[in-house]
């Protein structure tokens, strides 16, 4: 593989060709998968690769982890075997008994995994108001602290929180600021550039695309013994990302501009239609300039926000659920960021103990034409009313 000369291309560009990638000896435009288990050494003995195992990785992780590493602009990425992995291994490279902050309400997997550590006296967890400042500012301790996290938009209610501003408090404090931007991919918001310490994806979600994997990716500028730390985590835990996993992941970032962009649009043309809608009592997208945190959004995804959204439907829990299960294009699945879209009622998926709205419906807004999904939409609505 050889990269342009004399040129400066966007990202749109290098993520299309994965990052220029021919292989040397046939040609072929497409990196091809790498399945081996172990790895021979040279005639001196000397690995002719960073590998030895397979939880070391391989070269078709290592190519998509490239991929991902020039579109954060980072100096590494890693993959794992899912975003609750590479969630994991964040904690799992704390010492015993780390103070960390993170928010109230985020991604209800890796938030019951610090109360998890918490009950465990594992972890010293503190929380705040996803996108409130001053109840971060609160909660940090100068000195202590080791560990912030951030989810921007946040999960399910897509708050959205300033992440300069909160890199600035968790640095003031001495501690590390992670980011979950899952719903505005590296194309839409770079983290890193905005001052976080550690960028995490689920690239299950928009970065694949396509609904046919799990995978996590966490990246960095700055590398170091808690880097060393988590990859470490990573290879005894087995849960780096497999190689066919890590084939198809690049072959959905191929499209990933392309994909988000279609559904942004999408989303804003559902948003705007059901915005004040008699059925409904809100509807949330950082898009929409009622949203309170819309300055901030649009100025760290430069206008792109995304297709995910959430409705708060009139009439109670159960109302909920039929419109749920009366929509005909929307699966009722979970999961988001594919090219298909999906509806679901957040508090049967997430649980009891997750503090969400019981009338609240989590969107994710694929790729089809934005009528059909609005005219699904309003007959479920109507036919959730009678």
């Amino acid at each position: 593989m050889t990269k342009p000369t004399n040129q400066k291309l966007s990202p749109a560009t290098r993520l299309a060709q994965a990052l220029h990638f021919y292989d040397a000896q046939t040609g072929a435009v497409t990196p091809p998968i790498q399945p081996a288990a172990t790895y021979a050494r040279d005639t001196d003995y000397v690995p002719r690769k960073p590998y030895n195992y397979r939880r070391d990785g391989n070269q078709t992780t290592a190519q998509a982890e490239a991929i991902i590493a020039d579109l954060e602009d980072a100096t590494e990425s890693l993959l794992f075997a899912s975003g609750m992995s590479a969630a994991n291994a964040v904690i799992e490279h704390l010492p015993n008994g780390a103070h960390v902050v993170v928010p109230k309400v985020m991604y209800h997997g890796v938030l019951n995994q610090f109360k998890m550590y918490h009950a465990r006296n594992r972890l010293d967890v503190s929380y705040y108001a996803a996108g409130d400042l001053d109840e971060l500012a609160a909660a940090v301790r100068t000195g202590e602290t080791q560990l912030v996290w951030a989810e921007s938009p946040n999960n399910p209610d897509w708050e959205v929180t300033d992440i300069t501003a909160a890199a600035e408090i968790a640095h003031d404090a001495g501690a590390k600021l992670v980011t979950d931007c899952t719903g505005t991919p590296p194309c839409a918001t770079r983290a890193l550039d905005l001052g976080a310490d550690i960028s995490f994806h689920s690239a299950t979600k928009y970065l694949n695309g396509h609904s046919d994997i799990t995978a996590g990716v966490l990246s960095v500028r700055e590398t170091g013994q808690y880097w060393d730390d988590i990859w470490t985590v990573r290879n005894l835990q087995g849960t780096v990302l497999h190689s066919f996993d890590a084939w198809l992941l690049i072959r959905g970032m191929r499209t990933l501009f392309l994909r988000f962009e279609k559904a942004t649009q999408n989303a804003m043309a559902i948003a705007k239609h059901f915005e004040g809608h008699l059925k409904l009592t809100a509807v949330r997208y950082p898009g929409l300039p009622s949203h309170k945190g819309h300055a901030i959004a649009k100025r760290q995804t430069g206008g792109q926000y995304g297709g995910m959204m959430s409705i708060l439907v009139k009439g109670g829990e159960q109302a909920a659920i039929d419109v749920a299960r009366f929509c005909e294009v929307f699966y009722p699945a979970t999961s988001l960021g594919g090219v298909e879209s999906l509806i679901e009622h957040r508090k049967t998926v997430s649980g009891e103990g997750f503090p969400v709205d019981p009338t609240l419906l989590r969107l994710s807004i694929g790729i089809e034409d934005a009528d059909d999904l609005i005219r699904d939409l309003e007959q479920a609505l109507a036919r959730a009313e009678n």
